[in-house]
């Protein structure tokens, strides 16, 4: 390691060793059991709901269940990790998710397979916060950092659409129950080998006391919010409820940022997320997240209803995505990013990923997929790819190692709320351009072929409109990520630039004050 490369850092700077490549390989393992989880239980959940004769109105907390225990605990989670250690809270998550998995595979009832999918919730979120934050603390070189946020990113990106074909696999030529009991497999490789291989580096652990009303608060106000949007998107917006989820949500979270700038040890530290650049992140990739999330729940089912596609042929078709996130994240990113400043991947990523949306708002019952959406899937993969993993490694980069694991949680937290948001405010929007489209074409059909016929055509408008909205999220992804995030290119000496630029090329690797 040259002298300038330490003098950057401001520490003494290991030579690369082999144990932190293989540490990554673990990390990197864990991180796809838990974005496979997100998508897998999707494609199984008619079968399940059918073997565990879960109701209609009930079947929503298979998924609801998960996704309130993960985006409430995330900050808490995080905290966890910083107290613990972030190797002892990894190898726990992994464990405690294994064992959740194994009791929802082995379901007899709603009321345990509910239970199974929070628990597996709550130790995702000691999972997932310590994953990445092992990687911000392992990672400190400037190109070793690209190459190893660059194999993360790709499977955070590619991670959800393995989980179709994975999941179609199972559900089609197995059982249901399977698409729980492979985590276990996953889970164990990754906990033997965490235990053996990781070697976190020593100091850095935030051993002040547990902000609890900081915990309780954000907890709380978060499953709030998630929930609020859950509820708008079954029972709708003007639902009482849902405005109530909103108001106490707003509230809560109000109350959670005055308690953190008034107590000596907070549960999230507000310089974490008042830093410019990570306040740039959190909001671009809680953007991004909700165009993708709409968009892969319109495809899925464009590709089942619309197109007749099986769920394994399904999961195939998302597979030029995956090759494009890999590309972008692996090729595109990691040789780019110790070259350019973070935002000139960002911001021109999640364009191309827009470029990408844009040509699906041309979707139509009989369009081709070789001629629509696989340059779509490309565009949207590249573009993704190349965004994501600057914005993972910098979110977590110049950043006091005892804030490492918040700062992490952080990471989650926008891509977990943001996933919320899209799953119910696209749905809603294409819901609504669907009921306008068959009311103003249904008299005109005459025939039950028509009517049909009809309905297919008012789903694929639903489904345009809105990807409309999607393209414009993106967009404005986009600016924000090229006017908020003003970090200069990692690893550069501090004598590149003058004034606020050689600031924050020096302020990325330094840690934050």
């Amino acid at each position: 390691m040259s002298e300038t490369a330490s003098k950057t850092f401001g520490t003494p700077v290991r030579e690369p060793d082999a144990g932190r490549w293989k540490a990554l390989v673990f990390i990197a393992l864990a991180q796809l059991m838990v974005v496979l989880d997100a998508t897998i239980v999707n494609i199984a959940l008619p079968s399940a709901q059918q073997d565990l004769g879960i109701s209609d109105g009930n079947r929503q907390w298979v998924v609801t269940a998960y996704a309130l225990a993960f985006g409430g605990l995330l900050l808490f989670g995080g905290r966890i990790a910083d107290l613990w250690g972030r190797k002892k809270a990894f190898v726990v998550g992994l464990g405690g998710f294994a064992a959740a998995s194994a009791l929802g595979g082995a379901a007899t009832n709603e009321a345990m397979m509910f239970g199974a999918r929070a628990l597996q919730g709550v130790f995702g979120a000691l999972l997932a916060p310590a994953a990445l934050s092992l990687l911000a603390v392992m990672f400190t070189d400037a190109k070793e950092r690209a190459k190893a946020f660059g194999i993360y990113g790709a499977i955070a990106g590619g991670g959800g659409a393995v989980g179709l074909i994975l999941g179609g696999f199972l559900t089609e030529y197995l059982d249901w129950r399977w698409t729980f009991f492979v985590n276990i497999p996953f889970a164990i490789v990754a906990a033997a080998g965490a235990y053996f291989v990781i070697r976190e580096p020593e100091g850095g652990r935030n051993r002040s006391p547990l902000d609890i009303p900081g915990v309780l608060l954000s907890t709380f106000g978060l499953v709030a919010l998630v929930y609020g949007f859950t509820r708008a998107e079954s029972d709708g917006w003007s639902d009482t409820v849902t405005v109530a989820m909103f108001v106490a949500s707003a509230v809560l979270l109000a109350a959670f940022v005055f308690v953190e700038s008034k107590v000596k040890a907070p549960l999230l530290p507000l310089r974490v997320v008042t830093e410019r650049n990570r306040g740039g992140i959190y909001l671009s990739l809680g953007l991004a997240i909700i165009a993708m999330f709409g968009l892969f729940l319109f495809l899925t089912y464009y590709l089942q209803i619309v197109k007749g596609y099986s769920p394994v042929k399904t999961g195939f078709a998302f597979l030029p995505m995956i090759a494009g996130m890999i590309t972008g994240s692996t090729q595109i990113g990691t040789r780019l990013m110790t070259r350019v400043a973070p935002r000139l991947l960002m911001g021109p990523g999640f364009l191309v990923a827009a470029l990408g949306m844009l040509l699906l708002t041309q979707l139509e019952i009989g369009s081709s997929y070789a001629a629509l959406l696989l340059p779509a899937m490309l565009l949207l993969g590249l573009g993704m790819g190349t965004a994501f993993m600057p914005a993972m490694s910098l979110a977590t980069q110049g950043v006091e190692p005892r804030d490492s694991g918040v700062a992490s949680a952080m990471v989650n937290t926008s891509q977990q709320v943001g996933g919320a948001i899209g799953t119910a405010l696209l749905n809603t929007i294409a819901a609504s351009a669907t009921t306008a489209y068959v009311a103003d074409h249904i008299a005109g059909a005459t025939s039950r072929s028509q009517q049909q016929l009809v309905q297919l055509e008012a789903m694929v408008q639903g489904y345009t409109s809105a990807i409309w909205f999607a393209v414009g999220i993106l967009v404005v992804a986009a600016v924000i990520a090229l006017t908020f995030v003003n970090a200069g290119r990692p690893g550069a000496p501090a004598t590149a630039s003058s004034g606020e630029d050689a600031a924050d090329e020096v302020q990325i690797p330094v840690v934050a004050h």
